[in-house]
């Protein structure tokens, strides 16, 4: 294997493991000796190494198909324009009214109605980001985009996993309510209810998204790949 794919996927590691290992089992004894403003400030270092780290390593790996065949056909590259679609619908939506966020207030997740994108899943905005990531996985471009993509796969989802926990010991029963009223996996056939504002907002950044990619990546995606 290259090297520099092996540094990717150390970085790639190093990126979702700080995540997790600092999200869950250190935060409680960290927050306890440092803090919780020193802590947060510990935890944005080290996500922020990381990540520098994985997109220098990312740029230092073999651009193009990197050995990889895919499934780089017409039918892989539609699924995974409308994968990033229904991402951004649900990226976008999940700003609007988060029981999730730290400083919402216990009495309002008791009585929070899971509406637009929550009604499709708690967790739009990581299951967001993972239909990105398995969009670039279906399509399997190259190598190292498939293992960048693998790693924010598995941060999204367990993460999502783990908050959810996390949450429920924290809050009690108010979360607790909250998850009968909501899904952790979407409910697909919700998501054409979110509201049409939402879905245009979402299709014109996706226009520009996926135009810029030609000039960010060097590869037209969405429908640029057809239209010149």
């Amino acid at each position: 294997m290259d090297p520099s794919l092996i540094s990717l996927i150390a970085a790639s590691t190093a990126f979702t493991g700080g995540h997790f290992v600092l999200s869950h089992p250190l935060r409680a004894p960290l927050v306890r000796v440092l803090g919780e403003k020193p802590f947060l400030g510990v935890y944005s270092l080290v996500a922020l190494a990381s990540m520098v780290w994985m997109v220098l390593a990312f740029r230092a790996s073999p651009p193009g198909s990197g050995g990889l065949n895919g499934m780089a056909g017409d039918v892989a590259w539609i699924l995974a324009s409308l994968l990033t679609l229904a991402a951004l619908v649900l990226l976008l939506g999940s700003f609007r009214g988060n029981p999730a966020m730290p400083e919402t207030p216990l009495e309002k997740i008791a009585v929070a109605s899971p509406t637009g994108v929550f009604a499709v899943t708690r967790h739009p905005m990581m299951w967001g980001i993972a239909l990105w990531a398995v969009a670039h996985i279906l399509i399997g471009w190259s190598a190292r985009t498939t293992i960048v993509a693998t790693a924010i796969l598995i941060l999204a989802l367990v993460g999502s996993h783990l908050q959810d926990r996390k949450k429920a010991a924290l809050l009690g029963n108010t979360w607790i309510q909250w998850e009968t009223r909501t899904s952790f996996w979407p409910r697909w056939s919700k998501l054409l209810s979110v509201g049409l504002p939402l879905w245009l907002i979402a299709l014109v950044l996706w226009l520009e998204a996926t135009y810029g990619h030609i000039h960010a990546a060097g590869v037209p995606a969405g429908i640029w790949r057809w239209v010149g």
